[in-house]
């Protein structure tokens, strides 16, 4: 696999352009509503069937790459590689998390996007899925995966906005793999305590930093403004959960953005782009390795937590 200082260098230039913006004291973006999330994702699923499927579990998250790849392959090869360490990262979070006798029962997924992870949890540990989305074209997708997978009785989707999930101790668990960072983080663990039964646990995993920069720049580009590890705790603790465990998956999962990158190469070299096209993709190029090499630097951290109901 090429050294981090080899995958970087084509692309520095780039990069220093993208540092040199986010310490512009530029105004910060707007927050982003529940509306535009879901018109970003009604507008993004085709691309995301195209990079991440076919299905039926399709993620859209990051992995761990345990398999050597080679970077200039071919974008299917890439795209297996991909689909693989995304299934890793499910796997790891289950052993971390003790799925086998937390993950079985009513499981909440959050921010489910096309269903992969509400799959995962039913047709390995036999839970029953409600599957929150807010992007409506989801709905007959994730339909559609459940009864490819065979689980159509234990994965139910639901269309709603994360802080407005109707009902009350309803859910053994709640889960959020890479979305929370969407949400507002004090209604929505206020939201996620009230659903939970008494003892219920909130797994989640996702990006954090304390670089207000760095917050902006995920903002701008995916509409998700990171939080830091102490804004969960305090939202956690305000709603009546207890944070349990906090498992630091930085640097198991810094090698993830170098093959996201690599899929971006292989995605341009096997069809002809416009001008937007092009300039779309080198934009994204560039953020997803900032990603990762500021995850090798520790500025952005990737955490998998779990609350628990007091």
């Amino acid at each position: 696999m090429p050294s981090r200082a080899k995958l970087l260098q084509p692309l520095t230039p780039t990069i220093q352009m993208l540092d040199s913006v986010a310490a512009d004291p530029a105004p910060r973006p707007e927050p982003v509503s529940v509306e535009q999330i879901e018109a970003y994702y009604d507008k993004k699923t085709l691309s995301l069937l195209h990079r991440y499927g076919p299905g039926p579990r399709v993620h859209y998250h990051s992995g761990i790459v345990a398999r050597p790849y080679d970077p200039t392959g071919s974008f299917s090869v890439l795209k297996s590689s991909i689909h693989r360490s995304q299934e890793h990262l499910m796997t790891h979070l289950a052993q971390l998390w003790e799925a086998r006798a937390n993950l079985c029962g009513d499981v909440l997924d959050v921010g489910c996007g096309l269903g992969g992870g509400s799959l995962f949890w039913a047709q390995e540990f036999g839970a029953t899925v409600t599957a929150v989305t807010c992007a409506s074209s989801h709905i007959s997708w994730i339909t559609k995966f459940a009864q490819q997978a065979g689980v159509p009785h234990l994965v139910k989707p639901l269309l709603s906005d994360a802080v407005q999930i109707p009902g009350e101790n309803c859910f053994d668990a709640a889960i959020a793999i890479e979305s929370s960072c969407h949400m507002p983080r004090r209604p929505l663990f206020q939201r996620l305590a009230s659903l939970l039964r008494p003892g219920g646990r909130i797994f989640i995993e996702d990006y954090f930093t304390n670089k207000q920069e760095i917050t902006d720049l995920f903002h701008r580009h995916w509409g998700s403004p990171l939080g830091s590890r102490e804004e969960y705790r305090e939202a956690g603790e305000e709603a009546g959960l207890r944070l349990e465990s906090v498992d630091d998956l930085t640097e198991t999962l810094a090698p993830y953005w170098s093959l996201s990158a690599a899929l971006l190469k292989a995605e341009v070299r096997r069809r002809i782009l416009n001008s937007a096209e092009r300039e779309k993709h080198t934009q994204s190029l560039a953020v997803h390795t900032k990603v990762g090499k500021d995850m090798w630097s520790h500025d952005i951290e990737a955490l998998a937590l779990s609350f628990r109901k007091l």
